[in-house]
């Protein structure tokens, strides 16, 4: 791995998924990041019992291990003035904050911009929120499911027209997660600037802008057309070799075949049927454009004659995009994603280990390498230290219950 943010420090005020997935991703990239937890409480995500429809169960946590990667945790009572003064000392030490809490909780704690910036005029200041900075809703929270996925058009993109409801986020932490790697490359642009330029930006993200962002050629083609996108069929109309075909045993294949009819000839021998090259109705692109309902009809036949397996041998000779759906335990395992380092092995510390989802994003041909998250403020003592606090400023601290 290499340490591209090596000698960075983020201090984190966030709790829950997206803004603290953000600084993980930092701190797998070499930052060091502090997480400013309750002294008493924690990040209330340590309570999660359950994210989309699995249990946290099992040797770690991992929804707290997915967001919470190689950071340190400090134990701060924000609303006490002595913790507030005590994080003056931290900011000064650092780098970048950032945090999730909405506009009257940081002033409430005394982390509006201004107040930083009194501490450190060359922090970078960067805030993840629902519905952005400004307008009557910057006040609001909101969470992935909602603001990202249902606000966005993701949702109304993704469930077919028939459907008796509406289609599930396919995850949880499913918009956090893209979220906060996009928050991740602000920020480090943002320190690129600074170097150059001097100059301490703010950088700011919405799930509400990252789930537009997400939906940009929809909205775009809705705006440009005046009316709304509307989901893809299974098949889609005006191209077959660009649908998906369930196989005998119920799993689906997915073509990728955008081009359509010059690239029908290569599938069609792929799959062992010359015959079909030759066929009048498909054996112009006029043709094949009059009979597309026809291409669907004997795709579907021969797709539903033979399980998965056999398509997966069968088309792996094909030069051309196509997939199989994968499920979440099918994709850990994919030896695509093992060779390119996306799934990590962790050490559990019970002589156990655990894996998690690494960043996508590689530096120098290395995959990355995550490392635990800590628990709630674990390194409090280490880190008032590393600021120059003696231990008897330390045991007043913790005798009027500023840390922990």
């Amino acid at each position: 791995m290499n340490p591209v943010l090596q000698g960075i420090r983020v201090v984190e005020v966030a709790q829950y998924v997206f803004v603290p997935v953000a600084s993980g991703v930092l701190a797998e990239w070499g930052a060091d990041v502090i997480k400013v937890e309750h002294p008493v409480r924690g990040d209330a995500y340590r309570g999660l019992r359950r994210t989309g429809n699995l249990s946290t169960a099992g040797n770690v946590n991992y929804a707290i291990e997915h967001a919470n990667r190689g950071k340190r945790s400090i134990g701060l009572d924000l609303m006490n003035p002595e913790g507030r003064a005590t994080l003056s000392k931290l900011l000064a030490t650092a780098d970048v904050l950032v945090t999730n809490l909405l506009p009257d909780s940081r002033a409430r704690v005394g982390l509006k911009l201004e107040d930083v910036r009194a501490d450190n005029p060359k922090i970078i200041y960067a805030r993840g929120t629902a519905l952005g900075e400004r307008g009557a809703e910057r006040h609001r929270g909101g969470y992935d499911h909602a603001t990202f996925w249902a606000r966005s058009g993701s949702q109304h993109g993704s469930t077919p027209e028939d459907a008796t409801r509406p289609s599930p986020m396919p995850s949880g932490a499913f918009g956090d997660s893209t979220a906060g790697l996009v928050l991740a490359g602000g920020i480090s642009a943002a320190l690129l600037a600074r170097e150059r330029t001097g100059e301490a930006m703010t950088v700011d993200l919405s799930l509400l802008g990252m789930g537009m962002w997400s939906m940009a050629s929809a909205i775009s083609g809705a705006m440009m057309q005046d009316e709304a996108a509307v989901p893809l069929p299974r098949v889609p109309a005006f191209n077959p070799l660009a649908g998906t075909y369930r196989s005998r045993d119920g799993r689906w294949v997915v073509l990728g075949l955008l081009q359509g009819f010059p690239q029908w000839p290569a599938l069609c021998r792929c799959l062992g049927q010359d015959a079909w090259i030759e066929d009048a109705r498909f054996a112009s692109a006029e043709a094949f454009d009059a009979n597309l309902a026809q291409v669907q009809e004997i795709l579907d036949t021969l797709f539903a004659s033979e399980p998965v397996d056999h398509w997966r041998r069968v088309l792996s000779d094909l030069d051309a995009v196509w997939e199989i759906a994968q499920d979440t335990l099918e994709a850990s395992r994919d030896p695509q994603a093992l060779a390119n380092g996306y799934i990590a092995e962790l050490d559990a510390g019970d002589e156990s280990t655990f894996r998690l989802v690494s960043s996508p994003i590689q530096f120098g041909e290395e995959p990355n390498r995550p490392s635990r998250a800590p628990e709630a403020g674990q390194h409090t003592e280490e880190i008032l230290q590393e600021i120059g606090l003696d231990w008897d400023e330390i045991s007043r601290l913790k005798s009027i219950g500023a840390i922990n």
